[in-house]
């Protein structure tokens, strides 16, 4: 394949509607609603957290090990709140008295990717609906000594969650990682190298372990949330791509993928916001702003220093929806 009839193809698959709320080009107006809401809360989905590829984390410690582990869910929770900083000083002592576990590095790297994307302004900017400036946007210049911090972290958590495999095929702590670094590496293709087919073999490749996770571990609810995220994004897609891809290994199925979202949101650990959140899109699109307001105001009173609830509150409250 040609670097002109690749570029060509992964535009086709990840163009301007790509992404939820986007029309078929042919088809928009300037009235769109589809792009006017579109427009409104595209960057809200993604600054929340890792975006739309990021997979499935799960619960995976025994009752005697949660209160340990509720060091590390904190340095997550300072990255729902972009507080990166914090979030790598705890993912650090964390790593030093957990040398073997594998969730640490891949904790890390997603805090080094995630607040290299805001500084970037990535995380808001990365999606358009028009299609003349989603395919003309520029490469982002991310910065080399984060970057490598970022491959870094990867690769040790990716060597230590090998090993456990290696160990047991069904250790749910190293296929939680295996989710999770896989989702790390399609954010860092789509967003940063813009290779967003490779961004798409990486999300397929963690579903992977995330169904292999519910086979190890049926109560791990935030394995749900990366399966259903698929399945309920894909789904927004006009049909004819759907088809497409269906036929290429992708899950589009939208009432699965809410439920998946949903299981997340009520049982789930690590994502159970990022649930809840994608929720209130969701409510968004079907036009029921008193329940997307209900979800928001909950996730601003837990997390105050994100803007993001704010903005679109007030937005809801305006009645610009």
């Amino acid at each position: 394949m040609t670097p002109e009839k690749r570029q060509h193809d992964e535009m086709f698959i990840f163009g301007a509607y790509s992404f939820p709320g986007a029309t078929c080009p042919s088809k928009r107006t300037s009235k769109s609603p589809s792009r006017v809401s579109m427009r409104k809360y595209a960057g809200f989905i993604v600054l929340f957290v890792p975006c739309a590829f990021v997979l499935a984390l799960a619960g995976s410690s025994s009752a005697a090990n949660a209160p340990q582990e509720g060091e590390l869910y904190a340095g997550w929770l300072k990255m729902y709140d972009l507080q990166f900083d914090e979030a790598h000083r705890v993912f650090a002592a964390w790593k030093q008295s957990h040398p073997d576990d594998s969730l640490g590095p891949a904790s890390n790297a997603a805090a080094y990717l995630f607040s290299e994307l805001a500084r970037l302004g990535a995380l808001e900017s990365e999606l358009f609906v028009d299609d003349s400036r989603f395919q003309g946007r520029a490469k982002l210049r991310p910065d080399p000594a984060r970057n490598a911090l970022f491959v870094q972290e990867i690769a040790q958590a990716e060597r230590l969650a090998d090993a456990a495999l290696q160990r047991s095929g069904a250790d749910s702590n190293a296929l939680l990682v295996k989710s999770l670094t896989l989702g790390l590496r399609a954010d860092n293709a789509a967003l940063i190298e813009k290779q967003s087919l490779a961004a798409l073999s990486y999300t397929k490749e963690a579903r992977v372990f995330s169904e292999r996770l519910l086979q190890a571990k049926a109560e791990a609810g935030d394995a749900y949330f990366g399966p259903g995220m698929e399945n309920y994004l894909l789904s927004l897609k006009p049909a004819p791509l759907r088809v497409l891809l269906r036929v290429t290994g992708s899950n589009v199925d939208r009432e699965r993928g809410l439920e998946e979202i949903r299981e997340t949101a009520l049982h789930g650990h690590y994502l159970e916001p990022f649930a809840k959140l994608l929720l209130a899109v969701a409510a968004l699109r079907d036009n029921d702003p008193v329940r997307a307001r209900e979800l928001l105001g909950e996730l601003h009173r837990r997390f105050p220093d994100n803007e993001l609830y704010t903005r679109e509150m007030d937005r809801i409250d305006k009645g610009a929806r």
